[in-house]
């Protein structure tokens, strides 16, 4: 068998390409027109320059969230129908395209070599993250695969939702107060020089306002390119620096003194904490390997040291509650459930429980920002743009009353 990348055209006359694991050039065109699709050109992974194959990687359809959440709930499905992994995974081909197809081909490959599906996902790291991985090996082991895959679809669905209910949080505001400034300037370099022309001619005593508006108009446009160099600049050094180790850990340690970014991030650091640690220890992941795990997806590294500190202590006296109340990120409901799991044997249920709980609070949070937030930034965008109304409209008002005394 042998990997092959084809471009075909549908019935309809879209143009398709993808990849097909087969025995022959001629396997490949009759199972491309068994799926109603016309071959326009099929050639053997082997073949072609380094080139041609960076080529056709870069116009690959790449995996994304919602590729993967497809790929780990068909395959749940298969399994519980009782379909062996093997013959699952040469279903999943059929119904996956670009890198996604590729992935599955190899992992169908590495299970005929002998391989678990686990190691044949560890191969790819920036696809499936090490919890994944970690939960598909502990299925494995304890023959509840489909289980797992179950588990690991609603996780991922819902840091999904919440991943795009903080970005939307934030998004919004930004892509408002950027159009207002876009008015802006285009009213200073296009409309206002053009008014300064005519006051500057009439020699009248301006208004406050239409001296502000006249000066940022002139320094726009006879400093722009300084502007723009400080700006860019600025934006690059700042990347820059939070790129660095001690700019990210000052930068995070900023975020978290921020009202709403800092909720975010501690509440956030919860969910994905609770969720996931829950999840490995019902999966039979020991304590220690699965704090180890969960630490390390957390993104802020203060909240990351603080759970670092956490996890030491845990490993060597136990109490998990005690030491997670003493990082100061959980709140207190989410302490009192996960020490009576402790107590009561049932502590990854509780932390799925706490996971779940905080989850649809952030999200009401989430949704209740942008609801205030929306208004908020359409006041504010008015305020500008009426200011630079106002400083053009306030001479002109003048000048009326003036001709009208005239007259």
């Amino acid at each position: 068998m042998a990997l092959y990348y084809y471009k075909a055209l549908s019935k309809d006359g879209k143009k398709i390409s993808g990849t097909l694991d087969a025995a022959s050039l001629a396997n490949v065109r009759e199972t491309l027109v068994k799926r109603g699709l016309y071959p326009i050109s099929i050639t053997a992974s082997q073949e072609g320059t380094n080139f041609s194959k960076f080529f056709r990687d870069f116009f690959q359809k790449n995996v994304d969230s919602k590729d993967l959440i497809f790929f780990t709930k068909q395959l749940s499905v298969l399994l519980k129908a009782g379909v062996p992994l093997l013959q699952a995974l040469e279903l999943l081909i059929e119904q996956t395209e670009g890198q996604l197809s590729t992935i599955v081909i190899h992992l169908k490959d590495d299970i005929k070599e002998g391989k678990s599906l686990a190691e044949g996902l560890g191969q790819y790291p920036k696809i499936f993250s090490n919890t994944y991985i970690q939960l598909v090996k502990a299925g494995e082991a304890s023959g509840k695969l489909e289980t797992i895959l179950d588990r690991l679809t609603s996780y991922i669905e819902r840091s999904d939702v919440l991943r795009k209910k903080i970005r939307g949080a934030f998004t919004m505001p930004a892509i408002q107060l950027s159009i207002a400034l876009g008015v802006v300037v285009l009213l200073m370099v296009v409309v206002v020089p053009g008014i300064t022309e005519t006051f500057s001619s009439m020699k009248m005593e301006l208004p406050l306002t239409t001296k502000i508006l006249m000066w940022l108009s002139d320094f726009l446009l006879n400093y722009y390119l300084i502007v723009l160099g400080i700006l860019v600049t600025s934006i690059g050094g700042f990347i820059w620096w939070k790129k660095t180790e001690s700019g990210s850990r000052v930068w995070d340690k900023f975020i978290l003194k921020v009202p709403i970014a800092g909720y975010f991030a501690r509440m956030g650091a919860v969910v994905q904490f609770s969720s996931t640690l829950g999840m490995l220890m019902e999966g039979g992941v020991n304590l220690a390997e699965a704090l180890t795990i969960v630490t390390s997806i957390v993104k802020n590294k203060i909240l990351v040291d603080k759970l670092q500190q956490a996890r030491d202590s845990i490993i060597k006296q136990g109490k998990i509650a005690q030491y997670l109340k003493e990082t100061e990120m959980f709140p207190a409901v989410a302490i009192y459930l996960i020490k009576t799991g402790e107590e009561s044997g049932t502590l990854p249920d509780m932390l799925l429980q706490v996971g779940n709980y905080y989850d649809a609070e952030v999200t009401e949070y989430a949704d209740g920002l942008v609801s205030k937030i929306t208004p908020a930034m359409t006041m504010f965008m008015g305020a500008i743009v009426g200011f630079v109304v106002m400083a053009i409209a306030s001479p002109m008002l003048q000048m009326n009353e003036s001709l009208g005394k005239d007259l």
